[in-house]
């Protein structure tokens, strides 16, 4: 493999440390974004998912891709199924990122996507993350900024995922044919309730957090009120089903296949950004 690394989403969570990552390996990078701004010192490629005559500039001279659905999206399919495409057109290798539970129900969209991808004739490998731990104080910064964590996920419990610890993973997969043809389940090492993640943020940042269970509709209302559109907020409403079931505690030690390391606690998530989450 001698050609670029195509990353979608570079400035995303998971993007920016993966180019950072990425770089420091020596790899060529292309980060994408609609705007093609310039991440960590790589290639600045513009992206738009909903326009496909920017697919040919961001891919030439890619052999690789880390592709991922675009933040506040619904149209999963739609969104993913012609870059999937354009890359297996390409035989450009691509590490998807999906979600935990995908495999459950062929209905799923991740899981179509994933179906497109498996047969496609081009290397790939899935990667499948639980909640990310990094929504703390990207999604739910606003509650903790009044010290309260208000969601529908009831008593159940989730193995959440650091953010970087996906980077890895993803890095691993993109810089060795090993594993490729496989789906790893990403997760980190200890399943918590969010009352039980409340009070490690707490005891970390120095102030008073609290867990409020709430329901369905009363969080669409907080969403709503924040300037959420009504239809993504239900969106995120009906994914806390699952975590109310129990099947986002699934813990998988494929962090630690993928990268050698087990992933971070989120203790160490927290310690790390502390100031991000005062």
């Amino acid at each position: 493999m001698s050609g670029k690394i195509l990353v979608l989403g570079a400035t995303g969570n998971v993007g920016r440390p993966l180019v950072g990552a990425l770089l420091s390996r020596g790899e060529r990078v292309k980060a994408a974004s609609r705007s093609g701004a310039v991440v960590a010192g790589a290639e600045g490629a513009v992206f738009d998912f909903e326009d496909p005559s920017t697919f040919d500039a961001a891919f030439s001279g890619v052999d690789r891709a880390f592709v991922l659905a675009p933040t506040g999206s619904l149209a999963i399919t739609e969104r993913l199924l012609p870059v999937i495409a354009a890359a297996a057109a390409r035989k450009m290798k691509v590490v998807f990122m999906s979600v935990l539970g995908a495999d459950a129900d062929d209905a799923i969209p991740y899981r179509q996507v994933e179906l497109a991808l498996e047969p496609s004739g081009t290397p790939y490998v899935i990667l499948r993350p639980n909640w990310f731990a990094d929504n703390f104080h990207t999604f739910w910064k606003a509650g903790l900024a009044h010290g309260q964590i208000a969601l529908p996920a009831g008593t159940g419990k989730t193995s959440f995922i650091d953010a970087r610890d996906i980077a890895e993973s993803a890095v691993a997969a993109l810089t060795t044919d090993r594993f490729d043809g496989r789906a790893f389940n990403l997760t980190g090492p200890q399943a918590l309730d969010y009352g039980e993640a409340a009070a490690i943020l707490s005891a970390v940042t120095g102030k008073p957090i609290a867990y409020a269970a709430v329901d369905d509709d009363t969080f669409v209302g907080i969403l709503t009120r924040a300037g959420v559109p009504e239809a993504y907020a239900r969106f995120l409403a009906s994914i806390f089903h699952p975590v109310r079931e129990g099947w986002t505690a699934a813990l998988a030690a494929d962090v630690e296949a993928l990268t050698g390391h087990a992933p971070r606690t989120l203790k160490t998530y927290a310690q790390d950004h502390a100031a991000e989450l005062k």
